[in-house]
């Protein structure tokens, strides 16, 4: 594997091109490949086993198209998959998690709010969370039903999803949560409706420019980081409508952009 290779990164959806963009911010020269599984978004609602076996197709696609690392840019993925795919491949692999710890030492109340998937919220990972950084604080979770589905049909401004909003950060709000943890890569398309709901009265987090950083760390750790000074460039793919996907695309990447339709094989 050599330094010019791309880094794979992998979502249930189009979500995980919130962090893909802080990717692209702190590592302007790598070459990034990206797979949305849109057909089976969302992830939230599906068996471990499920998650596992989507997070190994994905990942054995990315690695065919000769991928030096790999990102799980979905909290609920990693959660399920990211041992697994850790015990199966030997490239450097970054997940995610929910910004508990980050949330903790932002909270001046010490009430938190987490927003994110009911994957995510019922797994060990964020029950290991809050035991090893929820101490001394009330973290209120929230199970966000809907958004994903919001983001993925390009509905980020719209009365449904709105209402949505509304009613998930109400009893988080209620609560006397003063921090939000947004626990799930799509939420970050929403974060503006999100501010305009709070009033400005909490803290938003999310994880992806940690990710980034860590990503960062981890190819310099390997001797994978690239050093051409070259600026590095994108490719996409779906597992959904592609034709679909690419108008949606532009809105979330902020740029014109490609998406390719996955392989049979792997979708």
């Amino acid at each position: 594997m050599t330094a010019t290779a791309p880094v794979g990164v992998f979502d249930s959806g189009l979500g995980g091109l919130s962090t893909l963009r802080h990717i692209r911010a702190e590592l302007p020269g790598e070459h990034l490949l990206y797979v949305a599984d849109s057909a089976h978004a969302p992830y939230g609602t599906k068996t471990p086993e499920q998650i596992q076996a989507r997070s190994l197709v994905l990942a054995e696609f990315l690695l065919g198209q000769g991928a030096k690392a790999l990102v799980v840019a979905c909290n609920t993925a990693t959660a399920a998959a990211v041992k697994l795919l850790r015990a199966r491949f030997s490239v450097p692999i970054v997940g995610m998690e929910p910004a508990v710890k980050p949330a903790v030492a932002a909270t001046r109340n010490g009430v938190i709010g987490v927003l994110a998937t009911s994957g995510t919220l019922q797994s060990a990972q964020f029950a290991a969370l809050l035991e090893n950084y929820g101490q001394g604080v009330r973290v209120e979770a929230q199970a966000g039903h809907g958004l994903v589905e919001c983001v993925e049909q390009g509905e980020l401004d719209g009365s449904a999803t709105r209402a949505l909003l509304r009613k998930y950060i109400a009893p988080l709000l209620a609560a006397g949560a003063d921090t939000l943890v947004l626990g799930c890569t799509h939420y970050p398309f929403l974060r503006a409706q999100i501010e305009e709901i709070t009033e400005g009265r909490v803290v938003l987090i999310d994880t992806g420019a940690a990710v980034a950083r860590q990503l960062r760390r981890s190819l310099e750790l390997n001797g994978l980081a690239s050093l051409s000074g070259a600026d590095g460039r994108e490719c996409f793919w779906s597992s959904g409508d592609a034709v679909l996907g690419s108008a949606l695309m532009e809105k979330l990447w902020g740029t014109a952009a490609t998406l390719e339709p996955l392989p049979p094989d792997y979708r």
